[in-house]
């Protein structure tokens, strides 16, 4: 399953050689990411808050500029890998207003499960972990 989650270029977030600051791609794929974990595994409120996660890693691949205009780039999201402790985000920025899927970024994220109160890794919950598992990319 692939989640996406449509992204605006603000004014803000655009640099001096007019077009989106490398940093900023950072931020289009957390944004997506915490989305798609909220709907994952259909919680309502604050997901961290019930299935507590940091990011220990990820990798951005730069393919091309994003530009500022109207309408919204697309972020993906999907599941690569689950582990007993941790889990593997896939995510790309892509342009579909031309009918095709032009890539501008790819991205590798690592989450590892956390202890709300002590902060020291813990196991994947139950319905945490059949929710990941069960949404893992056949690609």
């Amino acid at each position: 399953m692939t989640f996406t989650h449509p992204v605006l270029v603000r004014w803000s977030d655009i640099d001096s050689y007019d077009h989106v600051n490398n940093v900023r791609y950072f931020d289009y794929f957390q944004e997506a990411r915490i989305l798609f974990l909220a709907q994952l595994v259909g919680v309502k409120g604050d997901y961290f808050a019930q299935y507590p996660v940091v990011l220990v890693s990820q990798t951005v691949d730069y393919k091309r500029p994003i530009l500022l205009r109207q309408p919204p780039y697309d972020v993906d999201v999907w599941v690569d890998a689950v582990g007993s402790t941790s889990y593997t985000l896939g995510s790309r920025i892509v342009d579909r207003t031309a009918g095709g899927e032009d890539v501008y970024a790819t991205a590798v994220s690592v989450l590892v499960a956390v202890d709300g109160a002590t902060h020291a890794k813990r196991e994947l919950l139950e319905a945490e972990r059949e929710a990941l598992v069960r949404h893992v990319s056949a690609s």
